[in-house]
């Protein structure tokens, strides 16, 4: 039983729509790092000093205040939410959905023009000629 399994596995872990799909999501969280730079060193910097210098990755709205006692440390943190990070993500997200659309636009554009080519039409082989001929003598027979 248990080599049954084994045998299984081996099937499984070795087809070549693993190996794509494996592929495919280190490709993609690859990309993902790369999507993040971009929105939050590129797009973001400008965006923020064309709206006088805010820094989106720092907006947050403070439900409750941190707790800090006689010393100066903070006993206990505050609680905000961090709505400059989701925006960064968001156009994380956007950008990603936006490439992956064009992606997957192109292959079916691909797909649509191999689907459309004719069948290539070869001349017969001299087997097939043969064949026919003897085929044709044995009708008439």
């Amino acid at each position: 039983m248990f080599k049954n399994w084994i045998k299984e596995f081996k099937e499984f872990a070795v087809k070549g729509n693993m190996i794509d799909m494996a592929v495919g999501i280190i490709i993609g969280g690859a990309f993902g790092k790369i999507v993040s730079s971009l929105v939050n060193d590129v797009l973001m910097p400008p965006l923020g000093a064309l709206m006088g210098g805010v820094d989106f990755s720092d907006k947050v709205i403070t439900i409750k205040q941190a707790i800090v006692d006689a010393a100066g440390v903070v006993t206990t943190p505050a609680v905000v939410l961090s709505y400059g990070k989701f925006i960064n993500s968001f156009i994380d997200f956007v950008i990603v959905a936006f490439a992956i659309f064009m992606l997957v636009k192109g292959i079916n554009t691909l797909k649509k023009k191999e689907a459309a080519k004719p069948e290539p039409v070869h001349a017969p082989t001299m087997e097939e000629t043969l064949l026919t001929e003897i085929r044709d003598i044995l009708k008439t027979r």
